[in-house]
């Protein structure tokens, strides 16, 4: 099974464990390749749409793992028992989404050895969520699929964490970019950042009132314009 660069950047992330449960599984694609390459001894894919959850079982069978792979309907973590698994997946919805998942079931991620996390959009979200609550940042990184770009956590819960990012809580910029991808030198952060740019300065283009909220908009767009063409340089 060939996987997509997306899902093969969190299959790169993921370690060593005994189980694991992959929330909003789609096709099953990662329970499958985990299992099949001894990631993981047993895995659940859940999915909260019965289409998903079907092909996912469609799959499994196909690739002969129904023994180590459940299928399970139903909305984030509420298919698994506190517990139950080592580890979380949870990818391909939006940051806000995958915040609500993780406090909706906080009990049963303070078991968890790590997570994996993949926003697909309002990645600023969740690490603003993140740096500031209860989460040890292990490692973050960065993938472009079919000309997208997506921003990965690998974290687990940690009351006692250290603070790292004291310092950039207050500034908003720093959520939407990562001085951990910087400070690594990722080899896409200078291609994220520039995409980034281009982006703000589209949408300055398209700002053409002088409103106080659109003067103050166009502010707020240009100081971003020249924070990230100073990273850049």
């Amino acid at each position: 099974m060939e996987l997509s660069k997306r899902l093969m950047c969190i299959v790169n992330n993921m370690d060593k464990c005994e189980s694991v449960i992959d929330v909003g599984t789609d096709h099953g694609y990662i329970p499958i390749y985990a299992v099949k390459n001894k990631i993981c001894t047993k895995a659940i894919a859940s999915d909260i749409n019965k289409g998903p959850k079907e092909k996912a079982e469609s799959n499994v069978r196909f690739e002969g793992v129904s023994d180590k792979i459940q299928c399970r309907l139903g909305a984030g973590l509420a298919t698994v028992r506190l517990g139950e698994v080592e580890a979380a997946i949870i990818a391909g919805m939006g940051g806000n989404l995958i915040r609500d998942i993780i406090v909706q079931d906080i009990k049963k991620v303070q078991k968890f050895k790590y997570m994996i996390l993949q926003p697909a959009q309002n990645a600023e979200i969740l690490r603003e969520f993140l740096y500031k609550g209860p989460f040890e940042i292990l490692k973050e990184d960065l993938v472009i699929d079919e000309n997208i770009f997506y921003e990965v956590f690998k974290v687990k819960y940690n009351k006692n964490k250290i603070d790292e990012v004291k310092d950039i809580k207050e500034d908003s910029f720093y959520y939407e970019v990562s001085t951990r991808l910087i400070e690594d030198r990722h080899t896409l952060i200078k291609d994220f950042l520039q995409n980034k740019l281009d982006r703000y300065k589209t949408i300055l283009s398209f700002i053409k009132e002088d409103t106080e909220s659109a003067i103050k908009r166009k502010e707020e767009i240009t100081d971003k314009i020249n924070r990230l063409k100073e990273l850049i340089i």
